[in-house]
């Protein structure tokens, strides 16, 4: 076995959970809203999170341009579907009434939006009184589904200023992992970009020296405090309309 295979085998506890603690806590957040709600799942792309929608009116909105193969540039999806959407338009412009949804979740999307201000209005005009928004976004992210990536992402500060401004009260926000836990994820992809940007690959004691660098990463983690306030994964919030 090599020692590549044996530092993957006990590969630490870092950096490794920035997708499944978003949907842990999505399910989480979606399980609290009462039966039967009609949610719109704005900028739903594949919909992989209609799942944890049931029990509700899930209605998928999209512009469906993205189709992973007409750029390399960055990280792509290559075999990206959007399955049937219900409804295909601009996600500033979504022709359905005021008022005419009980929820709007809207999942790391915004980074796809050349400006994600109008988004949030044409949300705060589609949701209820009292109506649910969800919504998660990186706080920095690599550049992927070009041409579709504009924002590399945005600070908690960002939803703090804005939604109030279109009439939404904050309920939640939380940082989705921290600085430690950041730079593990980017490690990790090291030797995948070294293949790809430099037709390189780690020599055996650059790949026990990445180890430890992660091993050192786990156990400042496991000590934070407070370091997301720098860097993190992204953002989660749940606001209400007002």
């Amino acid at each position: 076995m090599s020692i590549k295979s044996i530092l993957r085998f006990f590969r630490p506890a870092v950096g490794l959970a920035n997708q499944s603690s978003r949907e842990i806590w999505m399910e989480k957040v979606l399980r609290g809203l009462p039966d039967g709600v009609r949610i719109l799942d704005a900028g739903a792309g594949s919909q992989r999170y209609r799942k944890f929608c049931g029990r509700m009116k899930y209605v998928s909105q999209d512009f469906g341009e993205y189709d992973g193969k007409s750029s390399s540039e960055g990280l792509q999806h290559q075999n990206f579907d959007y399955g049937k959407l219900d409804i295909i338009s601009d996600i500033a412009s979504i022709p359905e009434p005021d008022s005419s949804f009980d929820a709007v979740m809207c999942i790391e999307v915004l980074e796809h939006l050349p400006d994600p201000l109008p988004a949030i209005r044409e949300f705060s005009r589609l949701l209820k009184t009292g109506g649910t928004l969800i919504l998660t976004a990186p706080f920095c992210s690599l550049t992927h589904m070009a041409p579709y990536h504009f924002v590399s992402g945005l600070n908690k500060h960002w939803f703090m200023k804005h939604l109030p401004a279109q009439k939404f009260k904050i309920i939640e926000i939380i940082a989705n992992g921290n600085f430690f836990e950041y730079v593990a994820q980017e490690i990790y992809r090291v030797p995948s970009m070294a293949a790809r940007y430099s037709k390189s690959k780690p020599r055996p004691l650059e790949w026990v020296g990445m180890y430890l660098v992660q091993r050192m990463l786990m156990r400042f983690s496991r000590r934070d405090n407070e370091s997301h306030e720098l860097l993190c994964f992204g953002y989660q919030v749940v606001a209400r309309k007002q």
